[in-house]
């Protein structure tokens, strides 16, 4: 019988393992749940805007209206899939609540998966649903800085460097406390890279914190207050002046060690460093399961990714090789 397909209470999630395996063991209950989050308001239609539908046995929900058959994963990030939801809901929970989150090895284990590859894509998949396209940019006092992610190298000094890669953050400051973060893998240090990432992150009025590189140069014709912290030939002098910020530098190059072992190729860092985002920006939340609602959330309104898609360096479109192992880019 047609059924009108009413959404959910707002942020209704499971608050432990327990409770998320009690409520999504069975493919139905998970099917509800994605059906509250990608309708919010009740189901309507994409043709004619009709509220009832049924499910056919090929599991697509077809409009009483004009008979339009809607599919439930189409323009997700699971669209295309031949698993079970709850085998995907399974891989977001794992995912979402761990504390330092976890590797593609350690996904196949628990999951059961036979390659590697099939690992390694869900979890990017996962990642790129992790930022929000329309998040809100930092503001009030910011501390920017650059960084290199990667191992020694032997007589290289400053911001040179042959094998590192380079990545920019900024930290937002809500007291004396550090607040909301945002990092990028830039291509090098100069203001055409530093620049667009503090307008692309930062409101327009906020205090911008840096060190006297020449790259933040022209914040203050963008509009910020960018106020000069000048390190000097002393590196130390560096986390004394923008403390919050090399805080978080520091804990992103310990997230990568451990969790990744430092097995991060240059490719797909910004992957890596989205979850790392993600995952920091949400520290202080009460319930793990509330992690879980926001991956399951933004999985579900951040499109369809093609595998090949997936394989290409953020930003760019060339494909690599579907990796068989990771290629490390360190994290010293």
């Amino acid at each position: 019988m047609p059924e009108r397909v009413v959404a959910f209470p707002v942020e209704d999630f499971p608050r432990s393992a327990v409770e998320f395996d009690e409520r999504f063991g069975r493919e139905q209950a998970c099917r509800d749940y994605l059906i509250g989050l990608r309708w919010p308001g009740g189901f309507r239609c994409p043709r004619c805007g009709h509220d009832r539908a049924w499910t056919n046995l090929r599991h697509l929900m077809v409009c009483t209206g004009c008979r339009h058959q809607t599919s439930l994963t189409a323009g997700t990030v699971l669209q295309g899939t031949r698993k079970p939801l709850r085998v995907w809901f399974r891989a977001m929970w794992w995912v979402s609540t761990q504390k330092t989150g976890g590797s593609a090895k350690g996904l196949m284990r628990l999951l059961g998966l036979r390659s590697y590859q099939t690992a390694w894509a869900w979890l990017h998949k996962l990642r790129r649903a992790m930022v929000r396209p329309d998040r809100e940019k930092l503001a009030g006092a910011v501390e920017v800085d650059d960084a290199f992610v990667g191992g020694v190298e032997e007589g290289v000094h400053g911001r040179e460097t042959e094998t590192k890669a380079k990545i920019v953050v900024a930290v937002e400051l809500d007291g004396r406390r550090i607040g909301r973060t945002r990092i990028r893998h830039v291509p090098d240090f100069s203001a055409a890279s530093l620049i667009p990432f503090v307008e692309e992150n930062v409101e327009p009025g906020a205090e911008v914190k840096t060190d006297g590189w020449e790259g933040y140069s022209g914040l203050k014709a963008k509009g910020y207050r960018h106020r000069v912290r000048v390190i000097g030939g002393d590196p130390k002098r560096a986390s004394r002046l923008l403390p919050n910020v090399h805080r978080v530098i520091a804990l992103l190059k310990r997230w990568l060690l451990g969790t990744h072992q430092g097995a991060v190729s240059k490719e797909h860092l910004q992957r890596y460093l989205d979850e790392f985002t993600f995952r920091f920006n949400r520290r202080k939340s009460r319930h793990v399961g509330k992690l879980f609602y926001r991956t399951v959330q933004q999985a579900a309104a951040s499109g369809h990714v093609p595998y090949r898609e997936l394989l290409a360096s953020p930003g760019q479109g060339r494909a690599q090789r579907a990796p068989r192992k990771p290629q490390p880019v360190g994290a010293g």
